[in-house]
């Protein structure tokens, strides 16, 4: 009786065994889990995938990650104020596929322009006073003047660039935007021809003119958007500098503007929160349809009009620390860059 108990015993641990290893767990553990967090309003909600772009920090090191781009080819081009690798590029899945720039201690604007098929980066150095044209594998193919090189300053004025914009005809605008709080134009070749905007609180001037880019959804009305952060605020302005009207965003200090298809996007660097003060860890994204409306804010309050006019927006999960950037897939997928943040990478929002 005793050895049948024990044989019966063997048994069931060895059938237990085999239905163990019979079960398909390459299955459950292949699969990489989603994450769970749905983030977003209406028709632009997005899946948070904080992960997407680790690297090894030993290897490819950031301190801030400011801008991204996304060239023909799909590859996600990133500029960080890091000298080991200012130029970090990924593939869609987050893989590193290459890196290069050593030369740029304040790598900030990251522009990509196409002239008749060939595509070309601007980056914005605001250390150290510079905008330079580049190949996408990092050769140098233009580098505009210093305004006070060609008696555009005065000596005692700081220039800052922090982003560029490519016209339909090749002129260059230049967003000062930690120097003079100018728009400096200038030709294809590299030429001045004007500058507007200036500090000041009237509709012309800007409070920190962070980003700025062509806003070519009305063919037949193409303008300039520039921002001003300090003042929550877009401003539309023709192509030669005149000023047309101001898209107010409560609560939002935004980064550049990002056009895509009909849709604009922007990193909201900071938002309002406790005492309606500019508060620091804090931001969002925002985007807003063909109309200037803001139809969503993943990791921010649901945009509200009365009568018309926009609501107060916060950030309403801590999700980002300083959205400083916002690029846009084939698929609609966003990738977030981050300012001040811990040295983090990009984070994927996938659309869902």
């Amino acid at each position: 009786m005793k050895n049948n108990t024990t044989s019966r015993r063997d048994f069931i641990k060895k059938s237990a065994a085999t239905l163990a290893l019979s079960v398909p767990v390459f299955n459950i553990i292949s699969r990489p889990l989603l994450e769970e967090e749905i983030i977003g309003h209406g028709k632009f909600r997005y899946r948070v995938h904080k992960n997407w772009g680790n690297l090894d920090p030993a290897k490819t090191p950031v301190k801030n990650c400011h801008e991204m781009v996304m060239d023909k080819k799909g590859r996600l081009i990133m500029v960080t104020d890091e000298t080991k690798n200012n130029i970090i590029i990924y593939d869609r899945s987050g893989k590193l596929l290459t890196t290069w720039g050593t030369e740029f201690p304040g790598g900030h604007g990251l522009t990509l322009c196409d002239e008749g098929g060939t595509e070309h980066l601007f980056i914005c150095d605001p250390d150290a006073g510079r905008v330079v044209k580049t190949t996408l594998e990092g050769q140098h193919v233009l580098e505009l003047p210093h305004p006070h090189a060609i008696k555009v300053y005065e000596s005692t004025q700081t220039y800052r660039p922090t982003e560029t914009a490519v016209g339909p005809n090749g002129d260059i605008y230049v967003a000062d935007g930690y120097g003079s709080q100018h728009i400096l134009q200038f030709n294809s070749k590299g030429e001045f021809i004007r500058k507007f905007g200036g500090p000041g609180n009237e509709d012309s001037n800007f409070s920190t003119a962070h980003g700025v880019c062509i806003d070519a959804r009305d063919k037949n009305n193409i303008t300039l958007l520039c921002t001003s952060r300090g003042h929550n605020s877009f401003k539309r302005f023709t192509l030669d500098g005149k000023y047309l009207s101001t898209l107010f965003l409560p609560g939002a200090f935004v980064c550049r503007p990002v056009i895509d298809d009909s849709t604009l996007y922007a990193g909201v660097c900071w938002s309002r929160l406790r005492y309606l003060e500019q508060t620091n860890n804090s931001g969002f994204v925002t985007i807003l349809d063909s109309k200037d409306k803001v139809v969503s804010n993943p990791g921010g309050t649901e945009p509200i009009y009365k009568k018309g006019e926009l609501q107060l927006m916060i950030q309403d999960k801590p999700i980002f620390n300083h959205c400083h950037d916002v690029c846009v897939d084939n698929d609609k997928n966003l990738y977030v860059c981050q300012w001040n943040a811990n040295k983090t990478y990009p984070i994927k929002l996938e659309r869902v």
